[in-house]
Parts: C-alpha cells; structure tokens; sequence
C-alpha cells in the first residue's frame, strides 16, 4: 500500500502541475473571446499596413488589367462616342480620303528624357542587363536596385562623358522614342498617322541621341550628328525631295546646334559647306522648343525640383529628405541631373533684355490664371498690335525669377536691399565628410548658402553668375558647351565656336531662303515662370534651397500659387520662349535670319480630354501630350505631304505672343 501511495503520489503532483497550464489556456481563449466581443483587435504593425495597402493595389491593378484586356477594342471609342457624340477622323484617315501620299522623308528629333537609353556595359551590380533599357520602358530596375540604376545613369562629374567601367547609349530606330513608357505615346500618334498616307521606316528617321551629353560631345563619343547628315542625304538621295525635321522640345535646340554644325568645316564641323541645309531641308517643324530656355530648369539645377516635387513635399513633409533605405531621393537625383551636361542648354538665354529685370517684364499685366476659351484668346490676340491694356490687376514682376521670400518678391526695387553674393567666402560644413551623397552644396557652408540668400532677388542676367556660385563644377561644363547671352556683332570669329550654336541670340540661321521654320506649341495652361525660394539653416546631408510653398497669394487672378509664378504656355516652355524668335527675332531679314528664311506661328489652344476614356485627349496644348493633338499631327501631314504655309493657313495665334514680343528691344 505504502508503494502505491508513493507511485499515486508524483501522478497527482503531475496532475496538479497540468491543471494550472489548462486553466491558463482557457483564460486566454476566454479573454480572447471577450476581447472579439468587446470589439478589442490586435493593433497592426506598419509591415502589416504596408503588405495589405501594396496587395491592395496589385489586386486592383490586376483585375482592372484583366478588364482592359477582356474588353473589345472598339469599346473606349463606343462610350466615348455615346457621351460626346461621333468623334472625328484621326488625321491620317482624313488626309487619306484627301488623296494625300507621302512625298518628303520626314525625321524626328526627340527631346530631352524620351529618347530611350540601353545599357552595353557596366559594374557587377547591373549583371544581366546588357542592351536592356535602363531609361524608358518600365523602369524596373529604378525599384529594384535604385542605387545601382543611380550609378549607371550618372555621367563623369569632371569630363560629362562615361565613368569607367559603364556605357549607355541610345536604343536605335523608330522603337528609340515611340513609346516613354508602355501605353504613354511620344511619336507613336503621329508615326501611325503618316504611315496611313504610305510612310514606312524608309522615309521616317528617328535621331536617336543620349540627350544626357552636351550636344557637340553626342559627335565626340556617338558620332550622332555624322548619322544625322547620312540618313538625311541617303533618304533625300533615294527620294529625290528635300526632309521634313520634326523636332520636339529639347530636340529643337540640338537641331539648330547640328545646321550649324553641318555647314562648318571639319573636323569641328560636318564639312557640308554653305549650301547643305537648302539642299537637303524644306521645313523645321519645331514642337514645344525651349529656344530661349526654361524657368523650369532653374528649379531643377538649383534645388531638384520643380513645382509638383515642391507640392509633393509639402504634403508629406521630410520625406524626400529623408534617407528613407539610405536612399536620399533629392540628393541623388541631383547628383545624377548635375552630370547631365544637355538639361544646361536649357537655362533661359537673353538675360534681362529678353525676360524683363526687377521692375519689367514682357508679360506685365497679363494673367493665365484666369479663365479663357479658346475663342476669347483667339479675339484678344492679334498679331502686330501694339496696344497697352490698361489693367487694373496686381503688378506681377516676372522678370524676377527668383526671389527668397514672397516679400522681396513683390518689393518696389527702391526697397530691396541686396548684400553681393558673388565675393561672398564659402564656409566649410560640418556634415560635409559624414554625408552619404556628395553634391556642391556641401562646399559652400552656411556662410556661402545664407550669403545666396542675402541677395534677395535674381533675374535671368544673374541666373548664371547665381549657378556658377552654387555649382561651379557643373557649370565649368556648361560654360565649355553652352552660351546664354546676345551677340553684338554675329561676324565675329568667335561665334564659329560650337558652344554658341544652339544660342539663336549668338548664331545666324543657314542660308536657305526657301526653307520654313514653324513654331509649333500649346497655350492655355498655367506654365512655371519664376519661383519664391526658402533657406533651410540646418539643411545638413540635404539640399539647403527649397520652393516655399507657403507663398500664395489669394487675390482673384493672381498667378502664385505654392511659391510659384505662372505664365501662359504649354506647362513647360512658356510662350514667349517658344515663340519669340519666329514672332520677331527671326521673322522677316534680321541678322539673325539674313536669308530671309519664311518663319511662322502655330499655337494650339489646350482642351483637356472630356472623359478618361479619351486617355490623353486628341487637342491637348500639354508640353508631351500635344504630340498626339490631331490638329498639330493634320498640319505636319499636310507639310510633310507637299504643302507650305498657305495651306496651314499661316500664323495661327491664340496668346499675346506678338505683344509681347514688341516689348522686348533687341537690336535686329
């Protein structure tokens, strides 16, 4: 007995030791339960949130995807049909019932970012990408190794031409520039539209270049404008007519630096002689040309933004400046933008004389930002009047271009007080060896930053000294490639230089008197001007400059908004850039045209698409969208065909362009 006392005794303190654990268990479930009922739920970590918000938007992605595909391919065009009534023929449909053949080879010359780049070699990183696309296309490799896609998209910050070890270049033919993205149009609209009057890729030429490269440096390492002037003589040879050049944005200053070139003997120079471009071009038909710059630049080379990325950081404030998986977005893409030798082509040129000064500028009185149809543009504009409105409106100095504070901005000249930055001693920063990404801003220390600030207010003559302070590197480049100012005599020797080429202020046009240069852009949307900036005292790693988008102004047509001055324009050129050289400086025998070569204006009034289904839309004035605006496709057919100016109608004005255009003095 006393045995099995003894056995039946560990048997109950193993029981005795189970029984508390069951008990416990069933607290837990019943807390649990409790906790359902009461409407308690575990709190859910920021993994969690993030897996179900990407998840979220893989599914919706997917079935809307799954949707688009399923559907007929009619089906868009039918409810688009059905809300706005029966939509016009596309150009080429039109022109084709016209009975309209293809006669004149046409070449397209693309702008800065929408020509495609490939890579041919690189680092370890980049393994398995040989002749993929690291620009264009579905930028995969932006997400999936950011910083080695950063590396490789990066030029030689002393030289502006390949890093050892890496080589990009420029995907060839039609496909270069077609397509940016998948489903986002370039020249694709206009391709399909010429090839339904019979053009095919013997008689259309994409000029393909790495637009990163300052435009004599794509001859120098590509040979690109040397397959420019053989593709133009091989289709003019075996076509026996002249080319149609459609060049689009940054592309219309690359193509004015080539007609120089090609006529300058070698081995600077193309070797074509005098006569090269009447013998081989009938029309330039530029689209959205940057011809005296961009504002926008600016923004972009100083403080790696623009107006979207400043609102963009206002609503989410120190992301972008945060180094979010060691990633510092801003300070990376400034790195990599500051090697990019071509984006400096596109400060504004003409300084004061040509985009106004402290107390002037062309657009004075005039305010996009108000309301207008296409046919109040079209009464108020004219084309050689020279009429004052009298304008009861606020008094907006665009001609400063940036100002540090909404105050000094808006200032009397008289009551600005501006310390000079250009002798200012540069500081040393203390974050300057502990900073993960190098870029000329950690040279300059507080004192050089608050020194640029201190100046208050910078116009377009005081943009490049301005540059030169914050970035002399980068602008040593420039300076080498790229003039901003006006000649005074267009004999001097001097101006044979290729860095003076795509300066239509500093060169002269071919000697073609029968050729015609259109000025192709849209009007009608609000398009960046001039900018009210911030110092950032404690900017450390980041960049000390920022658009301070808390300067509004709320005055029934005023054009700041969120630290920025609008003009009218196509969102990214302003119209006056785009136009005034055909409007006054080339228009007529000027010294910058002593030929005489025919120039004219064609504006198109912006209409945003009616309804999602209409994607794009087919009137679009926007900087990239306008290239498949029907009426813009219909006028390059018709020339491309065999028409001239007096089948376009001639000009075609919808802004002040003319006016204000009159207002500039330049010697002619």
């Amino acid at each position: 007995m006393s045995l099995l006392r003894r056995r039946k005794a560990p048997e109950n303190e193993i029981q005795s030791d189970v029984e508390p654990k069951l008990d416990a268990e069933e607290d837990d479930k019943k807390s649990k339960k409790k906790n359902v009922k009461s409407g308690k739920k575990k709190k859910w970590s920021c993994i969690d949130n993030c897996c179900w918000f990407v998840g979220c938007i893989c599914c919706v992605w997917w079935i809307l995807l799954f949707l688009y595909n399923a559907m007929p391919a009619s089906f868009p065009q039918y409810v688009t049909e059905a809300i706005t009534g029966p939509l016009p023929d596309p150009p080429g449909i039109k022109l084709q019932k016209e009975g309209l053949k293809a006669k004149h080879p046409v070449v397209f010359i693309p702008g800065i970012v929408t020509c495609g780049l490939e890579l041919w070699e690189g680092h370890q990183c980049a393994e398995g990408l040989f002749r993929k696309r690291l620009w264009g296309g579905t930028f995969g490799e932006v997400y999936k190794r950011p910083l080695c896609w950063v590396n490789h998209m990066t030029l030689d910050n002393e030289t502006g031409m390949d890093p050892p070890g890496i080589r990009v270049r420029p995907v060839s033919g039609l496909v270069a520039a077609d397509y940016f993205a998948p489903g986002y149009f370039v020249w694709a609209v206009l391709i399909a539209n010429l090839a339904r009057i019979g053009y095919e890729e013997k008689t259309m030429y994409m000029a393909a270049y790495d637009w990163r490269l300052a435009f004599q440096n794509t001859e120098v390492r590509d040979q690109t404008l040397s397959r420019i002037k053989s593709n133009i003589e091989l289709m003019v040879a075996t076509s026996g007519e002249k080319a149609v050049i459609v060049p689009h944005s940054m592309g219309v200053v690359y193509f004015l630096h080539f007609m120089k070139w090609v006529e300058a003997p070698a081995p600077v120079g193309g070797g074509g002689g005098p006569d090269w471009c009447a013998k081989h071009i009938k029309a330039v038909m530029n689209i959205g040309g940057p011809l005296l710059g961009v504002p926008k630049s600016i923004a972009g080379l100083f403080s790696a933004e623009a107006r979207d990325i400043a609102v963009a950081r206002a609503l989410a404030p120190g992301v972008l400046d945060t180094d979010i998986f060691h990633f510092q977005t801003l300070e990376h893409i400034m790195k990599m933008s500051r090697t990019w030798d071509a984006t400096m082509s596109m400060i504004p040129r003409g300084g004061d004389t040509i985009w106004g000064g402290l107390d002037w500028s062309p657009e004075e009185g005039h305010s996009p930002c108000k309301s207008k149809s296409r046919d109040d543009a079209s009464q108020s504009s004219g084309h050689h009047e020279n009429h004052t409105t009298d304008s009861k409106e606020k008094y907006y100095s665009y001609g400063r271009m940036m100002s540090f504070g909404k105050d000094a901005a808006e200032a009397h000249p008289s009551d600005l007080k501006r310390i000079d930055f250009r002798d200012a001693v540069k500081g040393s920063n203390v974050a300057n060896n502990t900073c993960d990404v190098w870029n000329e801003y950690q040279d300059m220390g507080v004192s050089g930053t608050k020194a640029v600030e201190e100046y208050k207010v910078y116009t377009a003559g005081e943009i490049v000294d301005l540059l030169n302070f914050v970035a002399p590197k980068m602008m040593a480049r420039g300076n080498a490639h790229f003039s901003y100012g006006i000649a005074d005599d267009l004999d001097d020797p001097k101006y044979s230089h290729y860095k003076y080429w795509s300066n239509p202020l500093e060169t002269k046009l071919p000697n073609a008197p029968d050729m015609e240069i259109y000025s192709m852009y849209g009007v009608g949307i609000e398009t960046e001007r001039a900018y009210v900036y911030k110092r950032i005292p404690t900017a450390g790693c980041n960049i000390p400059f920022q658009i301070d988008t808390s300067a509004d102004d709320n005055d029934e047509g005023s054009c700041l908004k969120a630290g920025v001055y609008t003009v009218d324009g196509d969102e990214t050129v302003p119209a006056l850039s785009a136009g005034f050289m055909c409007a006054k400086g080339w228009r007529g025998r000027t010294r910058f045209n002593p030929s005489g070569i025919k120039t004219y204006i064609r504006e198109y009034f912006h209409a945003p698409p009616a309804n999602l289904l209409e994607g794009r839309g087919t009137q679009s004035g926007a900087h990239v969208d306008i290239m498949g605006n029907f009426a813009l496709i219909e006028d390059i057919m018709r020339v491309a065909a065999g028409g001239t100016s007096e089948n376009l109608g001639g000009d075609q004005v919808y802004s002040d362009i003319f006016k204000w255009s009159e207002k500039i003095n330049l010697r002619l």
